[in-house]
């Protein structure tokens, strides 16, 4: 056993958490009304605390195991296989169910920022369980699992495709499924607290570096490397969402600045390990410019209210990422190479067609389970339930002003 490598993974696995909670509860609660800031936060906590005894009975293994190139098998369902002498790569195997485990957690987690403020607490537990079944977990299998497309060849460091692109899409579809807010697209109510959602893109930004380094499964080049062109791209793509927002609107916002470090660091996610600094800078300006672009035509011209722009900054970064990683990835621009042999534009062949598999693995995945929960147990809370406010009518509680 490398304890120092141990070390690292497991300090990368709180890190990874504390993305959710309480970086990526903070961060969207502040977005939310104040009536709806406990619910929000309660999904935050429900999921992880769901993902987690999910992936201890069935997910790991599933995900993990060899079994074939779809899916794994069940031989370390309920974890009774792994144990303390059990190992991966000089690290406790243990130390890497925990590691993935905080990724099953954020995953899903992500995509309540898509329905804030309407959705039903059972439909989200619902939805999360099923959705982590049928979608993340044979996608992880698929890429980090030993499944079909790592065997194409398709590089995906730290999970633009396994995370950032499944919940985008699937946030997408939910929040068409489920409906706009009141007065959606142009007169909802302002973000009740922008100080708490400044406070958890930090959380999250921090985090990252453990999502990100702690990816290389060891303390050395890679993660290090990793670390340094995750904190590039947000500070680049912060930097562009900024001045694109100068320039639209006539000032920049802090809302914006923080979109953009989380667009950058989404958008580097997949090319982390694979790519120098002249590539991380790159992939911020890109991510930050392009996911900037993105958020309107998603209110105003498809006309979904993806409330808080998951698919705009989380599915569109994390998808330019996944290509962006092809290019940058050539070792004259500081990067690893490849792991085909015929070059840059192979690769990006390799890449487009990952990217496209799941994604249409994801719509046909996710409407199959909308269907399900929309007609047992339905997905929209109540008016009566959208005007009290979910922390009070779900939850029984009211946040005190912060």
């Amino acid at each position: 056993m490398d304890s120092g490598n141990t070390a690292w993974v497991l300090t990368s696995t709180a890190l990874v958490l504390f993305m959710t909670l309480p970086g990526l509860a903070m961060f969207y609660g502040g977005l939310v009304q104040q009536k709806n800031l406990l619910s929000v936060i309660m999904h935050c906590v429900a999921i992880a605390c769901l993902a987690s005894v999910f992936w201890m009975v069935c997910g790991y293994s599933l995900a993990f195991t060899p079994g074939g190139p779809w899916i794994g098998d069940l031989s370390k369902a309920l974890l009774t296989s792994v144990t303390r002498d059990s190992r991966t790569d000089a690290i406790p195997e243990m130390a890497v169910v925990m590691f993935q485990m905080t990724f099953a957690i954020i995953t899903p987690a992500l995509i309540v920022g898509a329905f804030v403020e309407r959705v039903k607490f059972n439909a989200v537990l619902a939805f999360s369980a099923l959705w982590l079944l049928l979608v993340y977990t044979p996608v992880a299998h698929w890429i980090w699992g030993g499944g079909w497309l790592a065997q194409l060849g398709v590089m995906d460091f730290a999970g633009g495709i396994v995370v950032h692109a499944t919940a985008g899409v699937s946030a997408l579809m939910f929040a068409r499924a489920v409906g706009p807010r009141s007065g959606f697209p142009r007169h909802l109510d302002p973000p009740h607290n922008p100080a708490m959602t400044a406070i958890g893109a930090g959380m999250l930004w921090v985090g990252w570096y453990g999502f990100n380094g702690g990816s290389a499964l060891a303390a050395n080049g890679d993660a290090a490397m990793a670390i340094t062109v995750t904190h590039l791209s947000a500070c680049a793509a912060g930097i562009t969402w900024t001045l694109l927002e100068w320039f639209k609107f006539k000032r920049p916002s802090l809302m914006g600045a923080v979109t953009g470090v989380v667009a950058g660091l989404a958008t580097v996610t997949p090319a982390s390990g694979f790519i120098g600094p002249i590539g991380g800078s790159a992939l911020g300006i890109a991510g930050g410019a392009i996911c900037f672009l993105c958020v309107e035509p998603v209110k105003y011209r498809l006309k979904i209210d993806d409330s808080l722009d998951v698919f705009a900054v989380h599915g569109v970064g994390g998808m330019l990422g996944v290509l962006l990683a092809a290019v940058f990835a050539a070792t004259s621009l500081g990067g690893t190479g490849y792991p085909i042999t015929n070059g840059w534009a192979a690769q990006l062949g390799v890449q487009a067609l990952g990217l496209g598999a799941v994604v249409a693995w994801t719509v046909v995945a996710t409407a199959a389970i909308l269907f399900v929960c929309s007609k047992l147990i339905g997905l929209r809370a109540s008016d009566t339930a959208i005007e009290d406010g979910l922390d009070l009518s779900s939850h029984g509680e009211r946040a005190s002003p912060m």
